[in-house]
């Protein structure tokens, strides 16, 4: 076929050559374009839209992990903060055996130069040069002790030298534990700030149909815990109601003093007394004066909160202390069962310890919820309840 090719007349009319840039060009589309759809034909579909309740799934699971990362976070910048002390006390001390080797260095300077004077004359030439043998001998006795005095300074200088180093050694070793805390508490920030980027994400991509509808499902879980909390008011009330009426019967009317119905919704022992309920009403004033302010993680207080944050101030306003985790807060005081809860114990939500909030009665409470969100009152059955404490 290329020896046929060979003898055909070159046109000369404006067509284009088969080796033009054009040609190269189209050729080139139409490879793509074939491509393209070999690989459209061959491709998996694509994922199809999460549905809303799917989002609202992930996006709780999503706060839920931030909660329990905001908790590893307190919990590492409290220990950094710690070592952060230890570590200024240490170079504190570095800085005052700096000092003391110093000094004692500045003692052998002394000597030293009492003795290089002092050698400066041989023994003949001093016990010519005196006024009499005695003062010689005196001079000799003085030079002796000088010695003595030297070799106690020697010791003292080697001393400090081995005191300050060791002190050095420490210093180096805290700084590095502290160094490593610190890289430690920043990955743990990140690890929130990406949890809240993620929610924030899945949030932003849904339509305004789908925003609404997200909405009326947020509705429908407040209200069934708002039933739940309701319910369990209406128990807690028949419970009192029981528990006094029994109390009458047992009691003669004349003994005077009134029993008090108590301002707890617990049925256990020691419900009624009167210094938690004391503290109770401090924590919970403290509480409700917070209501409206923004959950920002980490924080602590005066103009927010996390949760862990807020149940520790509010009960540091009844003279309680409290540690800063959900995890250290659980172990505090006796545990009580959400069926003898009072007014100011602190509940806690999932398997994981990750949210804690303040009592108030009648199945609610007073919390930080989330990012997003500011502190406010809600039932104790919006989340799934994982135990309960009376701290003081």
């Amino acid at each position: 076929m290329p020896t046929l090719a060979s003898h055909r007349k070159s046109r000369t009319r404006t067509g284009v050559r088969a080796n033009t840039p054009a040609v190269g060009f189209t050729t080139a589309a139409l490879a793509s374009v074939t491509l393209l759809s070999t690989q459209s034909a061959t491709a998996a579909p694509s994922e199809p839209n999460p549905s809303v309740e799917e989002v609202q799934k992930k996006v709780d699971d999503l706060y839920r992990q931030a909660g329990t990362a905001t908790q590893q976070y307190n919990k590492a910048k409290e220990a950094t903060d710690t070592q952060r002390k230890s570590v200024d006390r240490v170079l504190d001390d570095v800085a005052k055996s700096a000092d003391k080797v110093n000094e004692a260095r500045r003692a052998l300077g002394t000597y030293a130069a009492a003795q290089y004077r002092a050698g400066a004359v041989g023994p003949t030439a001093a016990l010519m040069f005196a006024d009499s043998p005695e003062s010689y001998f005196e001079q000799t006795q003085l030079m002796d002790r000088l010695t003595d005095r030297q070799q106690g300074a020697v010791e003292d200088f080697q001393k400090e030298q081995r005191s300050a180093a060791k002190k050095r050694a420490t210093a180096t070793k805290s700084l590095e534990t502290l160094t490593e805390s610190q890289t430690s508490l920043k990955a743990g920030k990140q690890k929130v700030q990406d949890k809240l980027a993620a929610a924030r994400s899945l949030l932003s991509e849904l339509t305004a149909e789908e925003k609404a509808r997200l909405a009326a499902l947020e509705l429908k879980k407040e209200q069934e815990a708002r039933r739940k909390a309701e319910a369990k008011a209406e128990e807690e009330a028949a419970e009192r109601k029981r528990q006094e009426e029994a109390r009458q019967k047992e009691q003669p009317p004349a003994t005077g003093g009134g029993t008090g119905t108590g301002t707890g919704t617990g049925t256990g022992s020691g419900a009624t007394d009167g210094t938690y309920a004391a503290k109770a009403e401090k924590v919970l004033a403290f509480a409700r004066a917070q209501i409206g302010k923004p959950y920002v993680w980490g924080a602590t207080g005066p103009s927010s909160y996390d949760c862990s944050g807020l149940t520790a101030a509010a009960w540091k306003a009844a003279g309680v202390q409290l540690p800063r985790t959900t995890w250290d807060q659980v172990k505090v005081g006796k545990r009580v069962a959400t069926a003898d809860l009072l007014p100011g114990d602190l509940v806690f939500f999932y398997d994981d310890i990750s949210h804690v909030g303040i009592y108030k009665g009648d199945g609610k409470m007073i919390h930080a919820p989330k990012p997003g969100a500011n502190v406010r009152e809600e039932s104790i059955y919006y989340m799934p309840i994982y135990g309960s404490v009376r701290p003081a």
